[in-house]
Parts: structure tokens; C-alpha cells; sequence
């Protein structure tokens, strides 16, 4: 037993996945494993001006660690999971899924408003194929911009507007010796001084698009410190079904001794079930992040009750069922329930998706 040598574990570099991978190191510190983090750019990190569905292939995030896995450099990778391709090599396993955080979206509005109380028209971001077409389904008015950046910055971008304003309004009526309001009687720069660290960023970020809405995942905000820091509404997520995977980490190892000591360590049963079902569901379908499509799993006694939605583009076209699953077959009946929401018309809306991603040809070819 290795209980006192050393994982090495590869993580991204981003502030939220570094503090996933503390998350996982911790727990295996907890069961007398020293672990180190080896910090790996990948491609996703390095395209930062490109949406996730326009890069090329799926696993942007993924495939650069698990190369460092397969090449002996580290002993594991840990992963987002909803990031992770449906296939693997096959050298490598899903050594464990730790406890999952919160699988649903956030809608974070600088007021904290609920979906239904946007005004006409607002405009939300996301770069997500899936949260667009949800968001559009729900409420067609939407204009949905792209977003992209980590969550502080995307949590930034949406609240800079808000408080610029503010803070020209507070330097203006101190230029005119007034106060902005009556019972508050502090200076722009005392003003400032308040704000939090995340406010004093947006004051100073510049802002192309104002957003009157985005949509995150809620165990981002929370693992990036920032939920109680921002206003959200949560997406209920038989409504809005999340990500497959979403706010599940996975530890990829190659298929070995190590594999078997991490699964043993914090490998979290009831999290592995759900989120088989959800990525099964997922590679049968074939959709990859391509299409839109929202899978929520969970167990419910000795079933994993699993809600799909599967649109087009737009949300205006659907295919959606829900359907109890048996705990003791969850990877065969998901398989099942794949296909038959294949039969359904899923399989059209999803070649359609595919259609649409495949980039022009130029003219005279």
C-alpha cells in the first residue's frame, strides 16, 4: 500500500481547476498520501478567443494531461468532468469520481432576479450550446451573446457595467458637492474602498457586451469562493439539465495498482453511478459538444431517475423524456434509454447540430 509516497497529479492552470485538484489532493492527504500538483497548460487554455465548440475536438481540456499520465511524467490527472470525451484510451481508467458538488446552473444577475423576471429582450451570457438553447426555449425574446474567461472574469463582465455607472455617478455629484444619495454620504473614493476585491476588478475591467444575465455552473461559483459573493437564481435541473458530469471531478490513471489505491481512497459510489448514466446516455447518443443536450442522473432508492433534453440550436425544436433507470443495470438500461430517444428523433436533431458545426467549404472546392 502507498501510503506514504507521493501522487503526482496533473490539474490546469486556472485558479478554479487548482482548486479542484487542492480539493482532491486533500482528501487523499486525509488518507496518508502526499500529493503534488503539476500544473499543465493545455489547448483549451491556450485558445482563449475561441468558444469550446469551435475547437476543433472534444476533451480541449483533457487530452494534454492524460498524455502526461500515459507518458509516465504523472501518476493521475483530475478533471472537470463534464470537460472529459466520452472515450478514452485504453490504457487509462476513470480511477475515481469523487463526491459531486452541485450539478445545476446558476443564473447570476446583479440583483439576483429569476429567469422569468428579465426584462424583454435582456441579454444573457453563455457560451454553452446547451444553456443557449435551453435559455431560448424558455424565453425566445432572449438575445444570448457569447462568454467566455474563468468565472471571476466572467462574474466581472456582468457586474462591471452596474457599478461603473455608480461610480461616475458618485464622482459627478462630488464634483457638484452632492451626495448620490441622501443616506449615504461617502465619497467615490470611500465608495471604492468598500467594494469587494472581485467589484474594484469589474470597476476596472473594460466592457464590450453588458449582460443583464449569465449562466454558470453553480459548483464553479462555489469552488472559485464566489458564491456568496454574487446574487443567482438556481436553474432547477429537471428543467435545466446541466452538463453530463457537471460539478463531478474524475481522477484518470493508467489502468493499474495506483488506479485501484485512488479508487479505494475517495472514489464516491453514488456520484460514479449518476454520472455513468448521464456520459453513457451521452456516448451513445453521440453528441458530444456539438449539440445541445442536458442529462441529469439521480439516484432515487434502487433507481437513477435521469431527465435528457436533447434541442436544436435555436431550442425551438426537442426531443425530452425522463425515465427511472434500475440502480443494478444503470450502464445497459442508460444504453437503452439512449436509443430509444435516438428512435425519437434526438438522432436528427443531433446530425442536424453536427451540420451545422462543420466549417464552410470555400468556394470553387
Amino acid at each position: 500500500m502507498r501510503t506514504r509516497g507521493t501522487l503526482r497529479l496533473a490539474t490546469r492552470g486556472s485558479t478554479l481547476a487548482r482548486r479542484q485538484a487542492a480539493l482532491v489532493g486533500e482528501t487523499l492527504e486525509e488518507r496518508r498520501y502526499e500529493v503534488e500538483l503539476v500544473t499543465v497548460e493545455t489547448t483549451g487554455d491556450q485558445v482563449r478567443d475561441e468558444l469550446i465548440h469551435r475547437l476543433g475536438k472534444t476533451g480541449a481540456f483533457v487530452r494534454e494531461l492524460d498524455e502526461r499520465v500515459l507518458e509516465g511524467d504523472v501518476d493521475a490527472a483530475i478533471h472537470s468532468m463534464k470537460d472529459m470525451p466520452t472515450e478514452q484510451p485504453d490504457e487509462l481508467v476513470t480511477a475515481a469520481v469523487p463526491e459531486r458538488g452541485q450539478p445545476t446552473d446558476a443564473l447570476v444577475t446583479p440583483a439576483g432576479d429569476a429567469l422569468a423576471d428579465l426584462p424583454e429582450g435582456a441579454t444573457v451570457g453563455t457560451s454553452s450550446l446547451r444553456r443557449r438553447a435551453q435559455l431560448l426555449s424558455e424565453r425566445p425574446d432572449l438575445e444570448v451573446e457569447p462568454l467566455r474567461g474563468n468565472v471571476d472574469t466572467r462574474v466581472e463582465k456582468l457586474l462591471a457595467p452596474t457599478l461603473q455607472r455608480d461610480h461616475q455617478k458618485r464622482i459627478e455629484a462630488e464634483n457638484e458637492r452632492e451626495t448620490n444619495q441622501e443616506d449615504d454620504d461617502r465619497t467615490a473614493e470611500e465608495w471604492f474602498d468598500d467594494r469587494s476585491e472581485l467589484e474594484k476588478a469589474a470597476l476596472g475591467r473594460e466592457v464590450e457586451t453588458e449582460y443583464d444575465a449569465i449562466v454558470l455552473a453553480e459548483a464553479g461559483l462555489e469552488r472559485s469562493g464566489l458564491a456568496r459573493s454574487v446574487e443567482y437564481d438556481r436553474l432547477p435541473p429537471t428543467t435545466f439539465p446541466p452538463a453530463p458530469g457537471q460539478g463531478a471531478l474524475a481522477v484518470t490513471a493508467r489502468d493499474g495498482e495506483t488506479a485501484r489505491e485512488i479508487q479505494s481512497a475517495i472514489d464516491h459510489p453514488r456520484s460514479r453511478v449518476e454520472t455513468t448514466v448521464e456520459r453513457t446516455v451521452l456516448a451513445e447518443l453521440g453528441g458530444g459538444c456539438i449539440a445541445p443536450i442536458g442529462i441529469y442522473a439521480i439516484v432515487q432508492g434502487e433507481y437513477v431517475h435521469t431527465t435528457v433534453q436533447v434541442y436544436d440550436r435555436d431550442g425551438q425544436q426537442s426531443v425530452i423524456a425522463s425515465r427511472d433507470l434500475p440502480i443494478e443495470t444503470h450502464a445497459s438500461a442508460a444504453r437503452e434509454f439512449a436509443d430509444d430517444l435516438a428512435d425519437r428523433g434526438a438522432a436528427e436533431l443531433i446530425e442536424e447540430a453536427r451540420r451545422e458545426a462543420e466549417p464552410e467549404e470555400p468556394e470553387g472546392k
